[in-house]
């Protein structure tokens, strides 16, 4: 914290955000017909690692998906999307959140049935930690929320690896 991190300036939250569609397929479903859960955590950890690229503009690894909430089923033929933004940034890491909303095509809403973040670290070519080379800006009142709420997630997060969690 009270190392300075020389950055390249400010991204906006905006500039990371990042959407993903798809339609389900049998080879996406479960044995009980439903859209497999780790088909979905697979395309959540594309999209926030798309969205952490496109923030940090370096090589990204995963390095954990702090929660995970499964809250409703998809089925054959629905239309999913995923929308993951930069959350936080520290000194060689990003948190970025990964919302997946089921649409219901005859009207065309849309019920989230996942929300998810992700820890994404930037890397070099041997694959060791470098520091994120930009600072990020909230730009809406949203956002500015969303991000102070991540200060207080990476705090838990330390807090946790510190008891061995």
């Amino acid at each position: 914290m009270g190392q300075e991190i020389e950055r390249k300036g400010i991204k906006m939250v905006g500039s990371s955000r990042t959407i993903a569609t798809r339609m389900l397929r049998h080879e996406d479903m479960n044995g009980s017909d439903r859209l497999f859960g780790g088909r979905l955590m697979e395309w959540i950890d594309d999209a926030a690692g798309i969205a952490a690229r496109r923030h940090a503009g370096t090589a990204i690894t995963t390095v954990a998906i702090d929660t995970l909430e499964f809250r409703y089923p998809a089925f054959l033929n629905d239309i999913v999307t995923i929308e993951a933004w930069v959350t936080h940034v520290e000194r060689t890491s990003m948190e970025v959140r990964a919302d997946t909303y089921v649409e219901d095509t005859a009207t065309g809403e849309r019920r989230m049935i996942n929300h998810a973040y992700l820890t994404e670290v930037c890397i070099d070519d041997e694959g060791h930690p470098i520091p994120v080379p930009w600072g990020l800006k909230a730009g809406t009142p949203e956002e500015h929320e969303e991000c102070q709420h991540a200060r207080d997630r990476a705090e838990l997060r330390k807090l946790r690896r510190a008891q061995g969690f």
